[in-house]
């Protein structure tokens, strides 16, 4: 268990370690293949994705993205992979800082370091959400679920989960209005839970108020599906804030559950998203 400061008591995706009048903003997040993507799935999207979860985790935090190390096993289509990193590198304006490359059987396992610079102090955390904060999110979810549904099918548009895009400029600009923010990678309503608990609040959420992107019927999949990025943060009632976003709920004190969708109370246990094993 990792006991410095910097760990956040790992209720952040991020380390944030000072130094001076500075603070480095440290993420890892790995990938590995049949789980958090198709086996026969392009390389070169696989790298743009490892690069983007891992930069939005800075995204949360404010961060400008500084550069990246890469952990990679040798696949398929090593060269496409290369290509994809270097598309999504030059996207985001990050370097590649060095890493390490191994060979080996059975799945491929693939992990991404990103390194940011805080452009706000306190750099925001999951745990400032303060009773009578208004909840927002900067936009739809539900745009990787049907992502991921057209590429099962081979129809249909398909980019929002093979490519998403991290809202590097937005979580800048947020930075000094928040109370808490983080990025929605494993579905609001598990994100909007763990949140919650780390504040030591309640979330009050209205379902029919999350925008989503994806047909009606698909709302409750799609409250419950991940990878979408958008930023899920709360904020003083009356602030007004530097980037359009959704108000989905307001933060009470901590009541018997984290989270109350309409007035149901709800914990991290019913299956709300994407559970890491």
């Amino acid at each position: 268990m990792a006991t410095h400061p910097a760990a956040r008591h790992f209720d952040d995706d991020c380390a944030v370690v000072e130094l001076g009048g500075e603070a480095l903003v440290l993420t890892h997040d790995m990938m590995a293949e049949g789980v958090h993507y198709l086996p026969d799935q392009d390389p070169a999207d696989v790298a743009w994705k490892l690069v983007t979860v891992n930069i939005s985790d800075l995204v949360a935090k404010g961060a400008e993205p500084m550069g990246v190390l890469l952990g990679y096993m040798f696949g398929k289509d090593d060269l496409r992979f290369i290509e994809g990193l270097e598309e999504a590198l030059t996207y985001y304006n990050v370097p590649l800082l060095g890493g390490d490359t191994v060979s080996g059987k059975g799945a491929q396992a693939l992990g991404l370091t990103a390194i940011g610079k805080a452009t706000h102090r306190p750099v925001p955390s999951r745990g400032g959400a303060a009773p009578d904060d208004i909840v927002y999110v900067t936009g739809p979810v539900g745009a990787a679920m049907m992502g991921y549904e057209a590429l099962q099918s081979g129809s249909g548009d398909s980019e929002a989960y093979r490519r998403p895009r991290a809202l590097v400029a937005q979580g800048q600009a947020l930075a000094p209005h928040v109370t808490a923010m983080m990025d929605i990678s494993d579905g609001v309503l598990l994100d909007a839970c763990r949140m919650a608990r780390a504040s030591g609040v309640t979330f009050e959420m209205d379902a029919s108020a999350v925008p989503i992107a994806a047909p009606e019927e698909k709302r409750a999949a799609a409250l419950r599906w991940g990878d979408d990025y958008q930023l899920l943060f709360t904020a003083p009632t009356g602030r007004k804030l530097p980037v359009p976003a959704t108000a989905i709920g307001r933060a009470v004190s901590s009541g018997e559950t984290p989270l109350m969708l309409d007035g149901i109370p709800l914990s991290e246990k019913d299956e709300l998203g994407y559970q890491h094993r």
